[in-house]
């Protein structure tokens, strides 16, 4: 360990993270059957994996002679790691990236049993067999070409990195504000049933319908103004003056929150379209809202 230096160091997270990218890429392609960019990044590129690489291989360095407490260093510390890379991000991004909800022994959907196991063969097979000829490989490089290259690809990997932030930062604002949108509907939909109730002197029916689909959502709202707009033709002295501007305003209001979703969805440029396509995210606190992203993603085409 004390004979990497820094640029060594970011060569091999750069090397692993690619061969990362290589092996999930091709697994998840050939599943798919179609080319699938796997990564939060664009390019091909999974920090993740360079990630878990350098820890298998610091974690294991004390215990490198002993089979058994490789395994466990190796178990213990990529779990940690995985744990800790997925609460931040689903923190920071309002989605999760993998989700391990729908598998045996998982912990909050973010490591399960099986995944924390695999990692402590991936720590033995890294240590004993991969790691040791790449070294070999790597460390044979003239130290100014080594260091060129490993310039060239942190400039790559910054720039990269960097819009793949801010396109992770936008498709949370944008479900954030979706919601919004959604929430101020729920309350119009529930003032329009008090309006239909009064006027037609029936019992307000209160209901919880969080988990209501925008669609049906929006069809409900349809509804109850289609209710009230025969509640008015069958009756037309039903409304006073100020009914019939609340009801307009909420027309107006209804359209608007529409016509909000609706420009949210066009506003999804390539880096987001390819984040949601390739990677098996979910978000649970905006569950509807990320629906829409993500059919509109996979319907949209990408310019030629």
């Amino acid at each position: 360990m004390t004979h990497y230096t820094i640029v060594h160091w970011l060569f091999f997270f750069y090397l692993y993270s690619f061969f990362g990218w290589c092996f999930e890429s091709a697994y998840v392609s050939i599943k798919a059957r179609k080319p699938v960019n796997r990564g939060f990044m664009r390019g091909p590129f999974l920090p993740l994996y360079g990630s878990g690489a350098m820890m298998m291989y610091i974690v294991s360095l004390p215990v490198q002679d002993n089979l058994l407490l490789t395994y466990i260093a190796g178990v213990i510390g990529a779990t940690a790691l995985e744990y800790v890379t997925g609460v931040t991000m689903e923190t920071l991004f309002k989605v999760r990236y993998w989700d391990y909800s729908s598998q045996p022994f998982n912990f909050r959907g973010q490591i399960c049993l099986g995944s924390s196991l695999a990692w402590g063969f991936l720590t033995i097979l890294m240590t004993r067999v991969i790691h040791k000829p790449i070294e070999q490989a790597v460390m044979s490089i003239p130290a100014s070409y080594l260091l060129y290259g490993t310039i060239g690809i942190t400039v790559y990997m910054v720039a990269d990195f960097t819009l793949s932030f801010k396109a992770a930062l936008d498709l949370r604002d944008m479900l954030v504000r979706m919601e919004a949108a959604r929430e101020e509907m729920l309350r119009m939909q529930r003032r329009l049933d008090v309006l239909i109730a009064f006027t037609n002197e029936e019992k307000e029916q209160k209901r919880q319908e969080r988990e209501v689909r925008i669609s049906e959502l929006a069809a409900g709202i349809e509804q109850r103004f289609a209710r009230l707009k025969e509640n008015a033709q069958k009756r037309p002295g039903i409304y006073g003056e100020n009914v019939r501007d609340e009801i307009a305003e909420l027309r107006a209001r209804y359209n608007l929150y529409l016509e909000k979703r609706g420009h949210y969805k066009e506003l999804l440029g390539f880096y987001k379209r390819d984040m949601i396509r390739n990677n098996p995210m979910v978000s649970h606190k905006f569950k509807d809202a990320f629906e829409e992203l993500k059919n509109a993603a996979s319907n949209k085409k990408d310019p030629q």
